[in-house]
């Protein structure tokens, strides 16, 4: 059974920063190709942040400078170091995996047909 857990949402001040964790089970994590995503309130799902299995990195340009992922194949965990957050960033964050394919990381992260999601974490940053 797979499973993707977040953790590590909260609220925070224009400025301030959070770091989110993903915990996944169930399949070969090592092999796929991770991502963080986020959808606020009358938006649509967005990728912020992709991760290939060799740790490759790719970001969307709202979070690019700002967002850091990053990846434990060890211990099956995926993080996104999130600083300079504003309110803009308010959002339901979600951890996603993918099958491993030759698909560049840049483009893994512009499509929204990832394999499989975790439950998502709220951030909420205050003005």
């Amino acid at each position: 059974q797979v499973q993707l857990v977040e953790s590590g949402g909260g609220s925070v001040q224009t400025g301030g920063s959070l770091r989110l964790s993903c915990a996944s089970s169930g399949f070969t994590y090592s092999r796929y190709y991770m991502g963080w995503f986020r959808q606020a309130p009358g938006k649509e799902l967005e990728g912020n942040a992709a991760i290939s299995p060799d740790g490759r990195t790719a970001y969307a340009a709202p979070v690019k400078g700002r967002f850091t992922i990053s990846r434990d194949n060890n211990k099956n965990t995926l993080s996104l170091q999130m600083s300079s957050l504003n309110p803009e960033d308010t959002a339901m964050y979600y951890c996603a995996a993918d099958r491993p394919s030759a698909l560049p990381v840049q483009l893994k992260l512009a499509t929204l047909t990832w394999d499989y999601w975790g439950q998502g974490t709220q951030v909420t940053v205050s003005s």
